[in-house]
């Protein structure tokens, strides 16, 4: 049944065939194959289930917040602030793609927005100055992957729906890894440059008046952050409610900017629909293959072959990230998760894991999927944005931080407390 199961869903993947059909399709393999009970019968029930949980309505919340920010014209003030503030390290404006990554990420949830924006703002100063495209449009690539790991985070939302666990611890989890995660992708866009001088270009100087005028300009990016997370944590609002707060305070930062109007919103609108019907959709085809893989059997027969494995807890966890490293290359991050999340999370929380901890670990590997080809999404975006040069320079220029978040995972697994630290804190 498993190798039915793996080969079905590369030889539909193989194929193109979009991600819920073939969810839906290796459902119904299984189904005429595996089980004496017409299951396809069920799914519209199955499918009516899992969409009406009140806490994915975050997700087009959080896809419009994304979209609002984007075409608000706050990404070009918040560049030109961070760029003022690290020229003088090695690859400034490398450290100036990560933060302000970083502080977008924290607002949008999402890292294709994420690297769209930072991508648009930044490349055309990377040119002016010198500086190393393959590392530049990797260091963006990268930087937008913190989307779906500092939270507000729509990747977050979506394992806390399919495990049945908090978001909201979910979320302070994710803060800290995220952070030290930037900084890991700082201090080694510093050490090369400073190994290899010319991979940093020209460095700009700029007087402190500058700089500390800029900071007004983070304001918009703070007052987000706040509405958002200090909403969820002082117990005035569910993730669900703090997401439509994020929209109105995001349409009044679009409102500031004189950004706001009809068509800016339809546009913003239009957007958030197509995306959020495409998660949905995931979302939906998965929940159904899930019912169907619990009905033949299959998630039973895998714990049972990882038990007679003898790997024990820590083997597990080892064998399982190497499995998430290696579909990465070939399985698109949500569909990633709607698959493998409800296989192996009954597996790791029968041993004992922390269903926080491990929810951390998932999003940081399913990170690395973002910008490791041949379907890293975010190399694709980026190399949009570029319109010049070969996508394997991205490639390129991506593989020293796919080495840093592998070190993070590595990090995250020697010590927990770095995820659970923060949500044992705020209880």
């Amino acid at each position: 049944m498993l190798i039915v199961t793996i080969a079905v869903l590369l030889i539909l993947l193989v194929l193109s065939i979009p991600v819920a059909a073939t969810l839906i399709m290796l459902g119904l393999v299984l189904d005429f194959g595996f089980s004496s009970f017409p299951l396809y019968r069920a799914t519209g029930e199955i499918m009516w289930t899992g969409s009406e949980s009140f806490v994915l309505i975050a997700i087009p919340f959080f896809v419009l917040l994304g979209e609002i920010l984007v075409r608000a014209g706050i990404a070009e003030k918040t560049y030109a602030t961070l760029e003022s503030w690290m020229s003088r390290l090695p690859g400034g404006l490398l450290h100036a793609n990560v933060a302000t990554a970083t502080l977008f990420s924290a607002t949008s949830g999402s890292s294709v927005a994420t690297a769209a924006t930072v991508a648009t703002v930044a490349l055309p100063q990377a040119r002016q100055l010198g500086y190393d495209e393959r590392l530049f449009a990797g260091s963006i690539a990268a930087g937008g992957t913190l989307g779906i790991i500092i939270p507000p985070s729509i990747n977050l939302i979506i394992y806390g729906f399919l495990a049945e666990t908090s978001i909201p611890k979910l979320f302070a989890a994710g803060l800290i890894p995220g952070l030290l995660l930037a900084l890991l992708f700082m201090v080694t866009s510093a050490g090369m440059c400073t190994l290899w001088p010319r991979l940093g270009g020209q460095r700009r100087t700029f007087d402190w008046p500058t700089r500390w005028r800029g900071l007004v300009h983070l304001l918009p990016i703070l007052v987000l952050f706040i509405v958002i997370i200090g909403s969820i944590y002082a117990g005035w609002a569910t993730p669900t409610e703090a997401a439509a707060l994020g929209v109105l305070a995001a349409m009044g930062l679009a409102a500031w900017n004189r950004r706001l109007n009809l068509k800016m919103l339809r546009k913003s609108v239009e957007s958030t629909m197509r995306t959020t019907a495409m998660i949905m959709l995931i979302i939906l085809a998965a929940n159904v293959l899930n019912f169907v893989l619990a009905s033949v059997g299959l998630s039973r027969e895998l714990s049972d072959f990882l038990d007679g494995v003898g790997f024990g807890p820590t083997g597990t966890i080892l064998l399982i990230m190497a499995l998430y490293f290696v579909l990465g290359f070939f399985v698109e991050t949500l569909s990633l998760m709607v698959i493998t999340i409800p296989i192996v999370t009954p597996i790791v929380f029968g041993m004992g894991f922390d269903p926080v901890w491990f929810g951390v670990l998932v999003i940081l590997l399913i990170e690395m999927a973002l910008i490791t080809p041949p379907v890293g999404l975010n190399l694709y975006v980026v190399q949009g944005v570029r319109k010049r040069g070969s996508l394997n320079d991205v490639m390129i220029g991506a593989i020293p931080f796919v080495a840093v978040m592998m070190l993070m995972a590595i990090l995250i697994l020697i010590f927990p407390s770095i995820a659970l630290w923060l949500p044992g804190v705020l209880g």
